[in-house]
């Protein structure tokens, strides 16, 4: 067991390291037994009309034509017409087919020779989270944010506390900060933080969510000192030689703040949530996910659906430790409340490869400071614990997601697996691991028969590419990263995520990233694993449908389908994928109303 603990990454997710496995102490039973007090439950939803009962009654029919029109359905890839009626495509093909369905008194709109697609979907990310974040000051590096150096990082906080009238809660927060990107290739610690103010706590998260740090003023502030000890599951650093803090808190010792932070009222959450669906819209995004819902994140969504105020449809995955309230609640699994669903439980198996917490068979190429020799990194649940989890959601039925970055944590979940079908019996569940960094062929071959999923992380390659090649896997590891040509090569579905709020979730760097897999140096990484665009365009349609168990009614524009389309200027098939970040969204339509337009 490493120095960060039993819990790893989980306790970054559950905000107060909450203990559901063995050996957990009696503090956290208590805090596990609070957060258990209410179960899910279904939205109460609003009486009277909401905007997809109005989908569905809106009279008129709409023909699309005059362009190209990819429907991402092998019966027919391409189509001349497309006509959509009450939310729904009514029908595909011909024009003079599609104009003979849709009758004379249809409302012709002309193409103009761009490309319709059937709406993306963000089939892996955490919206809630993204909706709290944004409530917090951008410190991602280029070109997800602004940053370049620790300068950057004070003036941005500085920013944050002229446009907040002096912070949140008389904090300053920001997000999204990565020391292996900054200009001084350095950690970022409170002495750096307290040049921006010694008078007021200020607080930013790291880009894997896994960290965070403080200035000295939220140290004192919290009681954090040399005698405080290292939290289960997390660790207080401390200045070299000293064990005075020097402001870096890391996993479970995230449990020592977070309880602390201003919190943003449901109003105002609400509407930082508005302002992530109108972004998602502007890249395509027609349907989000929640992978990894705590109870706080559920209360937002199911308070979205009530109020009408989802634009675009949610597929939420409680977390782990939630099991039992899931349980426990009156959801009903893939059932649409207005906009909100719950798909199944997403379990954490590991940690990040870029953090180097991910569990690997095989060591780091460059083994973080304060770890010995071999270090691989860690699990976070014992092989019993997840069997144990895996075997209770096939009982009852539910799709069952797994964080696996690294390829020892897939051998775990895949044995799970194994392990419940041997009991349960083959079934049409769709297993999935997500992210799915570093799988390895002999576990593309297992989940091939076991009916498992990858869904993949692809725009590390761009994000972290350099840092994997270099310091954290290695080049022959680090160029098989996200393996989608060897899933396409045994006939696999998969999907394609970017994981948001960790990097945006702009489904066009998906398309850029599978297709081209180039480093921040311009560096190919992988150049066999390289796919087409028709093959990336699967991962956020047609297969990310079926992901969520929903390609019956999404990921295809066919007849009897939502109308949930995107139009871009450009042919992603035919424009230079050198140019696919770049590709222009013209129109986002969800059930055949137009929520955003260029």
């Amino acid at each position: 067991m490493s120095r960060r603990g039993f819990f790893g990454a989980g306790a970054a997710l559950t905000a107060a390291g909450l203990a559901v496995l063995a050996g957990r102490s009696a503090e956290a039973d208590g805090l596990a037994r609070d957060a258990s007090a209410l179960a899910f439950t279904a939205p109460s939803l609003m009486v009277g009309e909401t905007r997809r009962s109005r989908a569905a009654a809106r009279a008129g029919t709409v023909v699309y034509r005059g362009g190209t029109i990819r429907t991402m359905n092998p019966a027919m890839p391409l189509a001349e017409a497309v006509a959509v009626s009450g939310g729904h495509i009514l029908a595909v093909g011909s024009e003079a087919d599609v104009a003979a369905r849709a009758g004379r008194k249809a409302n012709i709109i002309d193409l103009e020779g761009r490309t319709m697609l059937p709406g993306f979907i963000d089939c892996h990310g955490h919206i809630a989270m993204t909706a709290l974040l944004t409530g917090f000051q951008n410190l991602a590096p280029e070109p997800a944010g602004p940053i370049r150096s620790i300068a950057d990082i004070k003036t941005e906080l500085v920013k944050y506390r002229e446009k907040t009238g002096g912070g949140r809660g008389g904090w300053l927060l920001g997000a999204m900060y990565d020391d292996s990107l900054l200009a001084e290739k350095r950690a970022v610690t409170c002495a750096d933080l307290d040049e921006v103010s010694k008078e007021q706590p200020i607080l930013i998260y790291h880009a894997s969510l896994h960290v965070a740090v403080v200035n000295s003023f939220a140290l004192s502030m919290l009681g954090i000192g040399a005698d405080t000890p290292d939290p289960q599951g997390g660790v207080i650093r401390r200045w070299p030689g000293t064990r005075e803090p020097n402001g870096i808190l890391e996993e479970g010792a995230l449990s020592l703040v977070m309880p602390r932070l201003p919190q943003a009222s449901l109003d105002d959450l609400l509407d930082l949530l508005d302002a992530v669906q109108d972004r998602y819209a502007a890249w395509g995004i027609t349907t989000a996910q929640d992978g990894a819902t705590r109870r706080q994140d559920y209360d937002l969504l199911s308070l979205a659906a009530e109020r009408d105020r989802l634009r675009i449809d949610v597929v939420s995955y409680p977390f782990f430790t939630h099991i039992e309230d899931l349980a426990r609640g009156d959801v009903e699994l893939k059932r649409d409340y207005n906009g909100l669903k719950v798909g199944g439980i997403k379990l954490m198996l590991d940690g990040s490869p870029q953090a180097k917490t991910a569990w690997l068979t095989k060591p780091y190429e460059v083994v973080p400071p304060g770890f010995e020799a071999g270090y691989s990194g860690y699990r976070i649940v014992d092989d019993e614990s997840a069997a144990r989890m895996v075997d209770e959601a096939f009982e009852r039925g539910w799709q069952v997601y797994a964080h696996c970055n690294g390829d020892a944590a897939a051998d775990q979940f895949i044995a799970a697996v194994e392990k419940a079908t041997l009991k349960h019996g083959s079934a049409d569940r769709r297993s999935t691991v997500i992210h799915a960094q570093t799988l390895r062929e002999d576990q593309l071959d297992l989940m091939q028969h076991l009916g498992v999923m990858p869904s993949f992380f692809v725009t590390h390659t761009f994000y972290w590419g350099d840092w994997h090649r270099d310091s954290v896997l290695g080049p022959e590891r680090a160029s098989r990263i996200s393996p989608v040509r060897s899933t396409i090569a045994r006939g696999m579905r998969y999907t394609l995520h970017n994981d948001s709020p960790v990097v945006p979730s702009d489904c066009r760097m998906l398309l850029w990233s599978a297709v081209n897999r180039e480093t921040r140096s311009g560096r190919v990484l992988g150049e066999d694993q390289r796919v087409s665009a028709l093959d990336a365009l699967r991962g956020i349609t047609i297969d990310a449908a079926y992901q969520h168990f929903e390609d019956d009614i999404k990921g295809s524009i066919e007849p009897g389908k939502l109308a949930d389309l995107v139009i871009t200027e450009e042919d992603p098939e035919t424009m230079n994928v050198s140019a696919l970040r770049d590709l222009t969204i013209a129109e986002t339509i969800k059930r055949g109303e137009v929520i955003f337009r260029a």
